[in-house]
C-alpha cells in the first residue's frame, strides 16, 4: 500500500485539526454539525477571515462574535466579502445578526408577537478587486442585550470566501423616506393615439397637485380602444408619446410610468416606460409574459428585469399579464425594487395583493377595468398586500403616502422578509 504524502495527509487532517492562527478574541468558528465543518483560516497580517469548502456537498460554517447592544437603539453592520468558485454568493456568502438576551436566549420581536428573527444584511456594490459591500442598519428588539454577528459560507463545494473590515457600531435612527405614490383610473376614448395621451394630462396635473412623487398610468395608452393593431400603433422609445408625457413630467416635476407598444427594428414590444421629473426617459421594461393574443399579433417578449434608481427610491416596472406569474415581481424585488409600477389592462386583484405581499414591496397598479366589474383595480398596495388607496371612478386619481425606510417585520417567523428574499430565494 502506498504511503500518503505529507501534503495529502495535511489536507486530510485540516477539517479536524487546528493548523491556522486562532481568530481574534471573541470570534469563534462554528458549524451546525462536525461532519459538515469546513476549513477555517484567519490571516493575522491582513485581518481576513477565510472559510474553505472541499468538494463535498452541504458543508456549512461561520465565524461568530457577540456584541453588547441596548434595546431600542439603532446599530449599523458592515463588512466586505470576496468569494472564489462560489456559484451563488448571495445565497452561500450570507451574514446574519442574531438577537439574544443576557443569557443567550431568543428575544421577542417588537411587532411580530414571536421571537425576533435574525437580520440579513444585504449585498451592495462590488469593487474591481471583487470585494462586495454587505451592510444594514437595524433597531435592537426589546430585551435584547446581545447581537451575535455571523459570517457564513454554506453549500459551496470547492468554493472559498473571505470576510474583512467587519464593523458593528451604534448608529442614528434612519431618516424617514416618505414617498407619495399615485395611481390613475381612466378608460381612454380611443379616438386617436394622441387624444388618448392628452386625456391623461389633467390627471397628471391632479396627481402633481396632490404632491405625488410618481404617478402610474395605464397599459399601451396610444393603442387602447383605437382601431389600430399593436404593430400599427408601435413607435420608438424615445418617440412621440415619451416626448409628450416627458413634457408633462417636467412641467409638473413628477415621475410618470406607463406602457406603450415599442418599435425596435423589426420587433414590437409592450414596453413600460419610466420618466423622470426632468422629462427624461429613466428606463424601460419590455413585458416578459405575453398572453397568446399579443403573440398572435406579432408582439415579442422581453427578457430583462431592470430596476431604476430615482430620487425617492428604487423602482421596477411590470406590465399586465406579468402579474399572473410570480417570477417577474420576485426578480424585481430581488434586484432591490422598493416600488413596482404596474400598468395593467386586467388581472385578478388577489394576484396584485400577492405580488406585493410575497415580496414586501409597494405595488401601484393602473387599469382600464371598470371597478364595478370586481376585477382589476387602480390602487396602491402596501407591503402586506393591502390596497391603501384606490381610484374608484373613471378619470380619478388616488394617492398614498408611504415610508420606504420603515422595515416591515413579521408576522411570526418572517422577519424582515424583503431582506431575507436575497438570501433565501431559489
Amino acid at each position: 500500500m502506498k504511503t500518503p504524502t505529507f501534503t495529502a495527509l495535511f489536507f486530510f487532517l485540516l477539517p479536524f485539526s487546528h493548523v491556522f492562527p486562532a481568530p481574534p478574541e471573541g470570534w469563534t468558528e462554528e458549524t451546525p454539525r462536525p461532519e459538515i465543518r469546513p476549513i477555517f483560516r484567519y490571516e493575522e497580517n491582513t485581518g481576513v477571515f477565510s472559510i474553505i469548502h472541499d468538494k463535498r456537498e452541504g458543508l456549512d460554517g461561520w465565524y461568530q462574535k457577540s456584541f453588547p447592544v441596548e434595546s431600542g437603539r439603532f446599530v449599523h453592520f458592515e463588512a466586505r466579502r470576496r468569494s472564489k468558485a462560489v456559484a451563488d454568493p448571495r445565497h452561500s456568502g450570507l451574514s446574519r445578526i442574531v438577537w439574544r438576551d443576557a443569557k443567550g436566549k431568543p428575544v421577542a420581536s417588537a411587532t411580530a408577537g414571536a421571537s425576533a428573527e435574525p437580520e440579513h444584511p444585504v449585498d451592495g456594490p462590488t469593487n474591481p478587486d471583487g470585494w462586495t459591500a454587505v451592510s444594514g442598519t437595524y433597531q435592537v428588539p426589546p430585551k435584547a442585550s446581545q447581537a451575535v454577528i455571523e459570517l457564513h459560507l454554506q453549500h459551496a463545494p470547492n468554493g472559498s470566501i473571505e470576510w474583512s473590515d467587519v464593523r458593528f457600531e451604534d448608529a442614528p435612527a434612519p431618516a424617514p423616506r416618505k414617498v407619495r405614490l399615485a395611481t390613475v383610473q381612466h378608460i381612454p376614448s380611443g379616438k386617436s393615439p394622441r387624444e388618448n395621451c392628452e386625456e391623461y394630462a389633467p390627471l397628471i396635473q391632479e396627481a402633481a397637485r396632490m404632491r405625488s412623487d410618481i404617478v402610474v398610468l395605464g397599459e399601451t395608452i396610444p393603442y387602447a380602444r383605437t382601431k389600430l393593431t399593436p404593430v400599427e400603433s408601435a413607435e420608438p422609445i424615445p418617440g412621440p408619446t415619451t416626448t409628450y408625457f416627458g413634457e408633462l413630467a417636467m412641467r409638473h416635476s413628477i415621475h410618470i410610468a406607463f406602457s406603450l407598444y415599442e418599435r425596435a427594428g423589426h420587433l414590437v414590444y409592450n414596453s413600460a416606460v419610466l420618466l423622470g421629473p426632468d422629462g427624461a426617459v429613466l428606463g424601460k421594461y419590455r413585458k416578459v409574459c405575453l398572453p397568446h393574443s399579443e403573440v398572435e399579433k406579432g408582439v415579442a417578449p422581453g427578457s430583462e428585469y431592470p430596476v431604476f434608481d430615482t430620487a425617492f427610491g428604487k423602482v421596477g416596472l411590470m406590465v399586465c399579464y406579468d402579474g399572473f406569474f410570480p417570477e417577474v415581481a420576485r426578480t424585481l424585488a430581488a434586484k432591490g425594487a422598493e416600488v413596482i409600477a404596474w400598468p395593467v389592462w386586467g388581472c385578478d386583484p388577489l394576484l396584485a395583493r400577492s405580488r406585493a405581499c410575497e415580496n414586501r414591496v409597494f405595488v401601484v397598479s393602473s387599469t382600464f377595468t371598470d371597478p364595478k366589474k370586481d376585477w382589476m383595480i387602480s390602487a396602491v398596495y402596501d407591503r402586506t398586500g393591502r390596497p391603501i388607496a384606490q381610484a374608484v371612478e373613471n378619470g380619478s386619481v388616488a394617492v398614498a403616502e408611504v415610508d420606504l425606510g420603515a422595515a416591515i417585520v413579521g408576522p411570526y417567523n418572517l422577519g424582515d422578509f424583503h431582506s431575507i428574499i436575497q438570501r433565501h430565494r431559489p
